[in-house]
């Protein structure tokens, strides 16, 4: 099957070909049609299969049968800066022979450039949540005219990060409008949430849900915490890494390993969070354009982010979410290429190991190396005393975010281990009796 058995308008097949696509991808194959014909879809694909074009194409030609207003048609949400702004990037590339206008938004840089390119009309709107209910918020976007609503990556779209958020921004939307979600994993009880979404939605699985891309070479090493760095190091140095996305579970871990890089006379760039949304540009460039062959992240790369001949990604740190393996190996490996993932494991996190080969559906191979684990006993539970200031600070936090409550008056009040606020009597025993010095002859 190619593009031409796919019923896409002609600017569009041009575009197509420019591109040097020839065959779509099972996913485009099964999905554009079901669009086209104004269904609500749930599509499900392993990562690096195309379901950015799967979307995109058949949304231009949609928006192209009839003029807009000025604003937004179509919607589309991710939970990332930087798969917006390649979302962007893919639209704009298929639909420059067409009328329709895109225009992407998202915190981080400034508001009055997004502002004033909103003013000059809008027919695409790509966006991430925050930005979106802020400039809603502001009276400066309506989504009244909404006909597609696209939710890219969207069980991470769905689940306690960002549903709070979709549900603030859904009911702004028209009643009758198209609604699209596609992923590459999608747990059961973010299944049932998305289902609220769809109106008779046209599932498609094209491949099983939460699998690998059978190109990535999978591999593991058991290796002590303290030697992960020395072993990185070592694979880093091997000429076959091209180049390599290592993932970290912590910001703060991602610039300590950047700094033993940096020891050892490996040039790296760091992405996460806390960096600026131009710094963290300005790392993602550097590292697409071969000016530096490391790039460290947490998983806010590891959501629908393009990178072209990626040779390797290390799992400094295994995700605490299973499905988080899929989406970050998924860097590798994408349109048919080979791929390699390595991942590293200590005994603090045997626990997540299971959890992601029980996901997949087999045990990833073990490597050996010259820093083989030999504690065999997990770490205790982190205790406040014995932390640094900084990861103190951040423990602090957690448990501070989790202790606070609101009064019945909308009074936020602070809620201590024992589940009860300071000063509150312990449960079963009488609220003590405060007494008053009374002084004789007071006539009381």
């Amino acid at each position: 099957m190619t593009f031409q058995n796919l019923p896409l308008i002609p600017q569009l097949q041009t575009r197509i070909r420019a591109c040097g696509y020839q065959e779509p991808t099972p996913i485009q194959a099964a999905v554009i049609p079901r669009i086209l014909e104004g269904r609500d879809v749930l599509g499900c694909a392993r990562t690096g299969t195309g379901k950015t074009a799967a979307f995109a194409l058949p949304i231009l030609q949609m928006l192209e049968r009839s003029s807009g207003s000025g604003e937004p048609r179509a919607l589309i949400l991710t939970p990332t800066r930087e798969l917006a702004q390649q979302n962007y990037d893919n639209t704009v590339l298929f639909g420059r022979d067409l009328h329709s206008r895109c225009v992407v938004v998202y915190g981080g840089v400034s508001q009055t450039k997004q502002e004033e390119t909103l003013q000059g009309g809008c027919d695409i709107l790509i966006a991430c949540p925050g930005r979106l209910l802020d400039l809603m918020h502001q009276n400066v976007i309506t989504l009244s005219r909404v006909e597609i609503l696209i939710l890219d990556e969207a069980d991470r779209m769905l689940d306690m990060g960002f549903i709070h958020d979709i549900r603030r921004i859904v009911p702004h939307l028209p009643p009758k409008h198209q609604t699209l979600l596609f992923s590459a994993t999608m747990p059961p009880d973010v299944e049932k949430l998305a289902m609220d979404l769809l109106h008779d939605p046209c599932r498609i699985a094209v491949d099983p849900v939460s699998s690998t891309v059978p190109e990535i070479r999978q591999s593991l090493y058991y290796v002590d915490k303290p030697n992960k760095k020395h072993l990185l190091a070592e694979i880093l140095s091997d000429p076959d890494v091209e180049n390599a996305l290592v993932f970290s579970r912590t910001r703060h871990g991602c610039d300590r390993i950047v700094r033993d890089l940096k020891r050892n006379g490996l040039d790296a760039v760091a992405i996460h969070g806390d960096k600026t949304q131009g710094a963290r540009q300005n790392a993602l460039n550097r590292f697409k354009s071969g000016d530096c062959r490391v790039m460290v992240a947490t998983d806010i790369a590891a959501r629908g982010l393009d990178i072209e001949g990626l040779s390797h990604v290390i799992n400094y740190d295994l995700p605490n979410e299973p499905e988080a393996y899929v989406h970050r190996i998924g860097r590798t490996g994408r349109a048919g290429r080979p791929g390699n993932a390595i991942s590293f494991c200590c005994i603090d996190e045997v626990k997540q190991l299971n959890q992601v080969e029980k996901l997949i559906g087999f045990r990833l191979p073990e490597q050996q190396s010259r820093w083989p684990m030999e504690n065999k006993t997990p770490s205790p539970a982190p205790q406040l005393r014995n932390l640094p200031v900084r990861e103190k600070a951040v423990l602090s936090e957690g448990r501070q975010q989790k202790a606070r409550a609101v009064t019945s008056q909308g009074r936020p009040v602070t809620v201590g281990r024992n589940g009860r606020s300071p000063g509150s009597p312990r449960p079963g025993m009488p609220r003590p009796v405060q007494r008053v010095n009374r002084k004789k002859g007071s006539g009381m």
